[in-house]
């Protein structure tokens, strides 16, 4: 439902799952957590993190 809002891959190194990583933005979200905090589950902390940021600069957070 919500893929066509979200930006497409740039070529380049394979991504981590957008699900994956929307999961783990939602998590941060509802627990206040830092993003080291993260679990593993969603993927490194540093790329849900970074994908965070870069949508957010795009204006999609």
């Amino acid at each position: 439902m919500i893929e066509p809002l979200l930006p497409p891959a740039p070529p380049g190194r394979q991504r981590v799952d957008d699900r994956r990583v929307l999961n783990g933005i939602f998590w941060i979200l509802r627990t206040g957590s830092p993003w080291r905090d993260l679990p593993p589950r969603y993927g490194p902390s540093t790329a849900v993190h970074n994908r965070d940021n870069r949508w957010a600069k795009r204006g999609g957070g």
